[in-house]
């Protein structure tokens, strides 16, 4: 399903340059759950970003459905994101001026899917939402929101979620909640999961975990 092949990621730091990834090669093969776990600043949101395309890497290559994602142009990035990838992110990333119902029909619409309202519905009731459509995200709780994220991430049924520290906002109770309900729906649809957390818990519910030190995968 995905590959990272030599990835390296290096920014500007002082008078020198700071190496934030180092030489990470890896294949995630169609129907696995992958855990990516390691210490604060070892570089795993980083490589969630590269392996989505929302980053460029400074060396190396992301192979996503066979297509190398740094041989297309943005807009065909986009285009490949949009009909392979679903996200869940930390922060929620919820759209602050649509409601629950809008924000998970919202990327169903841009990329063209027919009866978004119908699909985002069902999603919005499979996770517990079914009385919430119409609510914004200032008047949903945290669990509540992550909900609505997770509703959006699978709406389109992709064929990859990516998951960073799904968990990282909630507290213990309802981050337990969230990760029940999101390997649920995984198991349900059959999606390939890569997931970025730092819950040794969390990571071995995963069929497989990457261990990221320095920047560098550990052996």
């Amino acid at each position: 399903m995905i590959e990272a092949i030599g990835l390296g990621k290096e920014v500007p730091s002082g008078d020198g340059r700071l190496v934030i990834l180092h030489e990470i090669s890896f294949k995630v093969m169609a129907g696995e759950a992958v855990a990516i776990v390691g210490a604060s600043g070892s570089g795993k949101s980083t490589l969630l970003g590269l392996l989505a395309g929302l980053d460029v890497p400074t060396r190396g290559r992301v192979r996503l459905a066979g297509q190398d994602l740094f041989g297309l142009n943005e807009d065909a990035r986009a285009s490949l994101r949009g009909a392979m990838l679903g996200f869940v992110f930390q922060s929620f990333q919820l759209l602050p001026a649509l409601s629950a119902l809008e924000n998970v029909m919202l990327p169903l619409e841009l990329a063209g899917r027919s009866g978004a309202r119908a699909d985002a519905e069902q999603m919005l009731s499979r996770v517990g939402l079914a009385q919430r459509l119409g609510h914004y995200p200032k008047h949903l709780s945290g669990g509540e929101q992550q909900r609505v994220a997770i509703a959006r991430a699978f709406a389109a049924r992709p064929g990859l979620l990516l998951a960073d520290e799904p968990t990282g906002n909630l507290d213990a109770a309802t981050g337990a909640a969230i990760i029940d309900l999101m390997f649920a729906i995984n198991a349900e649809q059959g999606t390939t999961l890569v997931l970025v957390t730092h819950d040794e818990a969390i990571a071995r519910r995963c069929s497989r975990v990457l261990k990221l030190k320095s920047g560098e995968l550990a052996t």
